[in-house]
Order: structure tokens, then C-alpha cells, then sequence
């Protein structure tokens, strides 16, 4: 690392040079490919997705994105001849606009929709007559639709609206038009980070340095996930995920970096000593900080998930990049700046009085004296908050959230309530009910006369059973080897209802309606997806999680050669994303705070949530773990004691932690503002588990179980001590001076290494 550093500061000048031109080309190349995200997040070989391979093959004709066009009338009726002439017009006019296919409508055919169906028509109109709605059909799945054609078919249909008139829209096409809104979180984020690094710097130029190496990092991965995009699937928000990820890790390893920097000023090092011993010392904390982050990322692996596989390479691409920039174009950037890293006033001092060592004095000093003195009250109270928080956890429901969910705002939310309730406080209660916003598809593949019978008999079967509100069909192909019904359920998409009637389909009706041929049935629809989907994970969480855990245990046994160490971070670990989960939970689950903070009512907790969480939290969770012992493993070897090795270690740490954490919540918290329920998840837990991680478990329930534990902490059996291979996180400080830290016990040497 040293001669990497020295290498930087030589030849400054080309790495920054290196750098932009790596960005410029990168950018260039992802803006003139453009972006091939996705949103299809179907598990292959599940139920729900064999019925989308036999609906695709059967009728390629609806392969392309279905959305809805919902209107309301307060009086009256949507039959009206007024009303009638007024959205015809409208139906036709939006039919006519690029993009889409088709539009069937209520009054009759609509441009080049397929023949008239009166039984149809007549469904599209609410009991009471003060709903209706129309079905649209872009001519691509939502995958490839342009936003701006989307828009203009928004737009067109809502110029329909007046007084005592609604007009609304919904659907996966649709929400394209109400994208998150990017740049707001990324501002407010680092405004936040420059006003906390400006206060624990006091100098602009240095407050300034991690904010620019994070910005080239970020901006450098979001372009390259952009053309990876091309070469693999990559979900849509892997790109907003990244950003999140890589502004706080770069801003905090940068920040470790520099703080060290600084520290190697104000004692009497040149800027070309200084730089290299930050990034020999603390640059060596930031690749294994880095290393745990992408080996938590990537664990993701062994889940064997397509569009989960992009978001895993993405978020490790931006990290291994921030790390990257914080060990060659920061010390680049240190050369660059000289000894304007220090403010002016320090600079002052230490032309005046020349260098003096550094004390660790003031909050942290007191903080790390009272854990020692009541390690066992602390300890618990940490632990009794962590558990109280994780509590709601318990009572997690893994599922997709639909536009149902959406801000109260948001066309689509009012499609949505149209269609279930007839309108908000119209006093009718009309509408078609939940159900319709997620319709069940039931694919069958028959073969012969016998089957076919039996499927057409299938709709009155389904009639009759507790939870269908609604059975259409059967529609067949050309061959007659395919058929579908389309089931409404009584309950919304995301409901455990509608889950039980996907349950009861599969395991009881159907196979009795089967019985005797050769039929068979396929459940699929938005809800039948969502479960297999969270069947998927919930299946293979628990293997994850156990390689996740293993993986960074031995990466920590190797480090500090102890079996304590990496228990306790897998304990800590596991708390920290249980109790980030409450808070989750009882945001976006049961809906405290939910509408209020811009995101949508009350809903399920996106089954791949947990995944992705556990990944970055798992990694995120280490990197305290790391910069926090490793100046206490530091201290124990150099004393062998564990009491003062624990003292020391929270004292000199707990601040720079603490001023990581402050900007990794903020930039985290920031993201709430998306507009992405999903991104706003990940905030949200993001943010209150560095919060928790920081501020209770690495300053106060950790130190307080290492005070107790003593030596039991650095202990390792000496037949594995032989067989282990030694990684050094951080070398011994050249030449330590002796300074003062006020011990809490009287008889006990103060003398401590800097």
C-alpha cells in the first residue's frame, strides 16, 4: 500500500487525469448504448412462471404491457350520454397515440381494438355505474415502452377530465411516468456530508476531497451498471441502489483515510509522509472493509437469482470502484491540496508551536471510561433496545407492494382506489373491488377433447368457490391446446386472502377438476408471482445468511486471530439487521408514518428486501467492526490489556465512527425522498441500522461485552493459531509516542501509544 501511495502522490497529476477520462468514457459509451434495465422479476420454473411461457407461446399477441384507464363520475351515471361521448372521444384519441396497440373499452370498439364483446363491455362498468374503466395495450412490455410516449398517453386521456369528472391511470406502464426523482436524495445527502465533514475538518479543501472521490467512484459504477445492463439482467433499481451504497461507503472510507492524513500533519509529517502513511495505515482498514462489503454483496450469488445476480455484481462494481478512488485518486488528491488539509488556524498553530502528540481527550475519553466502569447495565440496556426494536420483525409478511400503495397523489393510486372502492367518499361505494387490480390467470394446456371439456367447466367451478368474486373465460388459441380464465379474487393482490386462494387453486380445486384427464392448470397473475417469488427466498434465506456469516467470520478470524471477535460481529450483525427490519416493518408494514413521509399506505415488505439487506447490512455492519477493534486488537498486542486495549480503542475510534455514521444515515435517510417505495425501504433500513450499529452496538454493547469477556476475547486454540494464515489490517505505527488517556482506576498506568 505504501508504494501504491507513493506511486499516487509522485504521478498526481495522471491518476486524477486517469480518473475523469475512465469517467468521461464510461459515461459516454453507457449514454450512446442507453440503459436495458429490468423489471421482470419472475423466478424461472415456479408455477407463475410456466403460466407466462405457455400465455407467451400461446398469444404472443398480448406480450405487450396491459394498463388500465379508469373514470369516476360523483352523479350520474358513466353512461350517460355526456359522459359516453366525452370518453369515446378520449378512448380514441389515446388509441391513435404511438405506443399503443390497443384499447377496449366499455362503449364498444376503439380504434383498431379486436371485435365487439358485449358480455365484456358490460364488465367493465361498475354495479352502480359510476365506474368504468378501459383496457390499454401498449404495443411493447413495460421493459422497453418509452417514458414520453407514456406520458402523452397520460396526458391525452386526463385532458378528459371536468368537474364531477375523474379520469385516472394505472398499471406497470403507466408508473414510468412517476420515475423516483433522482437527484433530490443525492443533493440533500451531500449537502449533509459537506456540513458534517467541514465541522470535523474545519478546511474547505479537505471536506471537499471525500466528496469528489465518492462523486468520480459513484458516477464512474452508475455508468458501468449502465452498460452492464447490456451483458446480463440488471434490475431497475440496481442503479439507485448503487448510488446509495457507494456515496456512503466512498464518503466513509475516504473520511478514514483524510482523518488520518491530518493526524500525520499535525505531528511533524510532510504531506508526501503524511499521505503515505494514511494510506498504508488506514488505506489497508478500507480494502478489508471493502473486501467484507463485496463478499456480502456477492453471497447473494448462491441464491441463484437472475436479475438478484445484476443487483449483486452492481453494488460490488460501485464498491470495489469507491475503494478504488480512496487508495489512488484520494492520495492524488491529498498531494494536490498540501497542507490546506488542516484549516487555517491549525496550520497557524503548528507553524507557531510546531508539532505536539494528540491526546485523546473530551466526550470520547468520558464515554469510553463509563462503559468500563458499568459494562453490565450498559450492556443490557443495548440490548434490551435492540430487542425491543426488532420485535415488530416478527411479524414480517414477505410480498410485492402494488400501486395501492402508491403516494395518495399518484395517478395510480387513484386508479387503483376507482377500481376498488368506486371513488373516495362519493357516498355510492361502487367499484369493482379489489380484486380487479390483480386478476388471477389460469394457463391450461389440454390435450384433447376430454380436457377442453373439462376446462370449460372449470369457470362455473371456480364460481363457487369462497374468495372468487369473479371467473371470465375460457379463452382458447388457435390450436385449442391452450386455454386461460381469468379469475377476480376478493381480495387485493397483496392481500393474504387472495395468497390462501392461490393455496386453495393449486392444492385443492384444481387437481380435483383435473381428475380423470390430462389437463393441467397453471395459477398466474401478479399475486401467484409475488408468492412464488417469496417462497424462492424464504426457501434459501436461511443458506445465505449462514454463507454471508461465514464468509465474514473468517475474514475477522484471520484479521484478529480470535474466536471471540467473529462471534460477537456475527451476533452484532444479526441484531443490527433485526432491528433495522422493525423499524421496516412498522413503517411500511403497518403503516406508522408511511402516508406521511410520501410513501404510500400501509403494504408487504418486498420479498427481496431481506436479501439485499442482509447483504449490505452484513457488510456495512463489518466496516465499524473493523476500524473499531482492529486499534483494539492494535492496543492488545502491544499491552496485554484488555481493559485498556478496549479503553483506548473506543476512545481514539468513537469519533471518526461516529462521524461515518452521521453521513452514511444521512445520505442513507435521504433516499426516503426518491419517491421509490422499494428505494425508500432501503433508506429507511439502511439508516437505522448504521444508526444502531454505530451509536449502540460498536460505542457502547460491543465494548461492554469485551470489558466483560477480558481476555476471553483474543483467545484461539493453538492448534488452529499453527494452521492459520496471517492477514494484517493495519501495520504497527512507526516510532509511537507515549501519550496521556485518563484511566478509570486509580493505580493504573495512563501511558497508552497514540
Amino acid at each position: 500500500m505504501t508504494a501504491l501511495a507513493r506511486w499516487c502522490l509522485t504521478r498526481r497529476i495522471v491518476v486524477i487525469v486517469l480518473w475523469l477520462a475512465a469517467f468521461a468514457g464510461i459515461a459516454v459509451a453507457a449514454g450512446v448504448a442507453g440503459s436495458a434495465y429490468s423489471t421482470d422479476y419472475e423466478v424461472p420454473g415456479t408455477e407463475s412462471g410456466q403460466a407466462a411461457a405457455l400465455m407467451t407461446k400461446a398469444f404472443p399477441g398480448q406480450s405487450g404491457d396491459s394498463d388500465t384507464l379508469v373514470w369516476h363520475t360523483d352523479t350520474g351515471s358513466v353512461r350517460a350520454k355526456a359522459v359516453k361521448k366525452r370518453m369515446t372521444h378520449a378512448l380514441r384519441e389515446v388509441a391513435k397515440l404511438p405506443g399503443v396497440s390497443e384499447v377496449h373499452g366499455p362503449y364498444g370498439r376503439t380504434g383498431d381494438a379486436a371485435p365487439d364483446d358485449a358480455s365484456r363491455r358490460e364488465r367493465q362498468i361498475s354495479a352502480d355505474g359510476h365506474t368504468a374503466y378501459a383496457s390499454l395495450v401498449f404495443d411493447r412490455p413495460t421493459d422497453e415502452l418509452h417514458a414520453g410516449q407514456v406520458k402523452k398517453v397520460v396526458e391525452t386521456a386526463r385532458a378528459a377530465a371536468r368537474d364531477g369528472l375523474h379520469v385516472e391511470l394505472g398499471g406497470a406502464g403507466i408508473a414510468l411516468t412517476e420515475a423516483p426523482r433522482a437527484q433530490l436524495p443525492e443533493v440533500i445527502g451531500l449537502g449533509v456530508a459537506a456540513l458534517v465533514l467541514f465541522l470535523a475538518f474545519g478546511s474547505l479543501a479537505a471536506t471537499l476531497l471525500p466528496i469528489v472521490t465518492a462523486l468520480v467512484a459513484v458516477g464512474t459504477a452508475s455508468a458501468g451498471i449502465s452498460l452492464l445492463g447490456h451483458v446480463m439482467t440488471v434490475a431497475d433499481f440496481a442503479p439507485m441502489l448503487g448510488m446509495l451504497i457507494g456515496l456512503g461507503v466512498g464518503i466513509d472510507y475516504a473520511l478514514f483515510i483524510v482523518t488520518r492524513h491530518r493526524r500525520g500533519l499535525r505531528a511533524g509529517l510532510s504531506v508526501q509522509e503524511a499521505a503515505e502513511r494514511a494510506v498504508s495505515v488506514s488505506g489497508r482498514a478500507v480494502v478489508f472493509a471493502g473486501a467484507t462489503v463485496c463478499i456480502a454483496l456477492l453471497g447473494m450469488l448462491v441464491l441463484r437469482l437472475g436479475f438478484l445476480n445484476g443487483v449483486a455484481l452492481a453494488a460490488s462494481l460501485t464498491v470495489v470502484l469507491t475503494v478504488a478512488a480512496s487508495v489512488t485518486l484520494l492520495p492524488a488528491l491529498l498531494g494536490l491540496i498540501g497542507r490546506r488539509a488542516l484549516g487555517r488556524r491549525e496550520r497557524r498553530r503548528l507553524a507557531e508551536e510546531g508539532p505536539r502528540p494528540e491526546e485523546p481527550a473530551g466526550l470520547a475519553v468520558r464515554w469510553s471510561s463509563f462503559v468500563e466502569r458499568h459494562p453490565k447495565l450498559l450492556g443490557l440496556i443495548a440490548a434490551v433496545v435492540m430487542a425491543v426494536l426488532a420485535l415488530p420483525a416478527l411479524g414480517l409478511h414477505l410480498g410485492t407492494s402494488d400501486q395501492g400503495n402508491n403516494p395518495a397523489t399518484s395517478t395510480t393510486r387513484k386508479a387503483y382506489d376507482l377500481l376498488a372502492r368506486g371513488g373516495p367518499g362519493d357516498g355510492h361505494g361502487g367499484g369493482f373491488g379489489p380484486g380487479v387490480n390483480g386478476p388471477l390467470t389460469l394457463v391450461g394446456s389440454l390435450d384433447g377433447p376430454k380436457d377442453r371439456i373439462a376446462f370449460e367447466k372449470l369457470p362455473h367451478r371456480l364460481r363457487e368457490t369462497p374468495g372468487v368474486a369473479q371467473a371470465g373465460g375460457p379463452e382458447f388459441d388457435g390450436s385449442r391446446s391452450t386455454g386461460v380464465i381469468t379469475v377476480v379474487p376478493d381480495g387485493s393482490p397483496q392481500s393474504r386472502q387472495t395468497s390462501d386462494l392461490v393455496q386453495r387453486l393449486r392444492g385443492e380445486v384444481l387437481p380435483r377438476a383435473a381428475a380423470g384427464t390430462t389437463m393441467r392448470v397453471h395459477v398466474g397473475g401478479i399475486t401467484a408471482s409475488y408468492d412464488d417469488f417469496a417462497s424462492v427466498i424464504i426457501g434459501k434465506l436461511p443458506l445465505f445468511v449462514g454463507t454471508v456469516i461465514a464468509l465474514g467470520s473468517l475474514l475477522l478470524l484471520l484479521a484478529f486471530r480470535s474466536i471471540g471477535i467473529p462471534l460477537k460481529a456475527a451476533l452484532m450483525n444479526v441484531a443490527a439487521v433485526a432491528s433495522s427490519f422493525g423499524i421496516v416493518v412498522a413503517v411500511f408494514q403497518w403503516g406508522w408514518g408511511s402516508e406521511l413521509l410520501g410513501l404510500g399506505s400501509a403494504g408487504p415488505i418486498e420479498p427481496f428486501l431481506p436479501v439485499i439487506m442482509v447483504s449490505v447490512l452484513f457488510g456495512l455492519s463489518m466496516d465499524y467492526q473493523v476500524f473499531l477493534v482492529s486499534r483494539m486488537y492494535e492496543e492488545w498486542q502491544l499491552t496485554g490489556d484488555n481493559r485498556r486495549a478496549v479503553r483506548v480503542g473506543l476512545a481514539e475510534t468513537s469519533r471518526v465512527i461516529n462521524s461515518a455514521a452521521v453521513i452514511m444515515i444521512a445520505v442513507f435517510a435521504a433516499f426516503i425522498l426518491s419517491g421509490d417505495r422499494i428505494i425508500a425501504m432501503f433508506g429507511i433500513g439502511l439508516a437505522s441500522a448504521v444508526a444502531l450499529d454505530a451509536f449502540v452496538l460498536r460505542t457502547l454493547l460491543v465494548p461492554a461485552l469485551m470489558h466483560m469477556l477480558g481476555g476471553a476475547n483474543w483467545w484461539l486454540p493453538s492448534w488452529l493459531e499453527r494452521r492459520l494464515p496471517r492477514l494484517s489490517i493495519e501495520p504497527p505505527p512507526e516510532n509511537p509516542a507515549p501519550v496521556t488517556l485518563p484511566g478509570p482506576r486509580d493505580g493504573e498506568s495512563p501511558l497508552v501509544r497514540a
